[in-house]
Formats: C-alpha cells, structure tokens, sequence
C-alpha cells in the first residue's frame, strides 16, 4: 500500500527546496515534464534539467546533463522523476551515489513508484514521495488551484 504523506510533510517539503534535478524533462513545452519544470522554475526553484536525450542545451537557464553523475559537485535538493518506474531502480541508485550529502527528496511523478527504491532511499535518511506531481502539490498547498475553480480543500483565508 503506497504511504499518503500528510499536506504538512509535503510543504516543508516544497517549503525547503531550493534545487530540483528534474529526471527526464522534455524539451517540447506540450509535454508534462516540460510544463511541470518551467512552472517549478517559474516560482523560485533551480530547475536542472536531466535528459541524455537533449544533453547540451539549455532550459529554464540551465544546460540539459545526461545523468545525475554529472551532477555531482552540485547542491540538489530534490530529484523529479518522469521516467517509467521501471527506471526508477537505476535512477535512485545514481541519485545515492552522487547527490548525498545534499540530496533531501525523491520524487516520483504521477503513475510513478518502485517501493523497493523508496525504501532503499529511506534507509538513507531521504523523503520520498512516489505518485505525485511537485506542480499539483505546490498549487493546491499555496493556493493557486482555486485560480481555476479547484476545491483544494485548505483553508486560505481567516475570518
């Protein structure tokens, strides 16, 4: 059973992140990849886009790497993960070796978990959040569902 995390855990998640590796980001700005990085980095983040694909150039202001090794000297906070779950295994695994101490989070995008790697990346003292979007998540906590008609349930307003 995948493990709901409380509105608070995904907050200070989003909250304390500053610097999000985004695993498989589309260069075509239809794809969800794409539109999930561009807004992430339109509200503050540091959106380093990972594609072996597009490696080279630049979105969002930041050149494309191919893998997360070459992110190594580099202050990530989070990992977005848009790759098949299939994938996930290898991806948490270049993630350990390469990204800690920095690294806080994993985050598996919507359709996209692997328990075997979640508990894997908890053992090492990450948050993991498996079939979610970071985009849905900040809009319905900070308020800006509701821009669109959205019931999102939180409270933004006192009497």
């Amino acid at each position: 059973m995948l493990e709901v995390p409380s509105n608070t855990f995904l907050r200070e998640i989003l909250r304390d992140t500053k610097t999000i590796a985004c695993v498989g980001v589309s260069a075509n700005p239809i794809r969800p990849s794409h539109f999930v990085a561009r807004y992430m980095h339109y509200r503050g983040y540091r959106v380093i886009p990972v594609n072996p694909g597009q490696a080279g150039k630049v979105l969002f202001g930041e050149v494309v790497r191919s893998s997360l090794s070459e992110l190594a000297d580099t202050n990530v906070d989070m990992i977005d993960i848009f790759r098949r779950s299939e994938a996930v295994p290898t991806i948490v695994a270049d993630a350990l070796e390469y990204l800690l101490p920095h690294l806080k989070t994993i985050w598996m995008q919507i359709g996209v978990q692997n328990e075997e790697s979640a508990t894997q990346a908890r053992a090492r003292g990450l948050n993991v959040i498996q079939n979610r979007c970071p985009k849905i998540e900040y809009q319905r906590l900070f308020g800006e569902l509701r821009k669109a008609g959205f019931n999102t349930g939180i409270i933004s307003s006192r009497l």
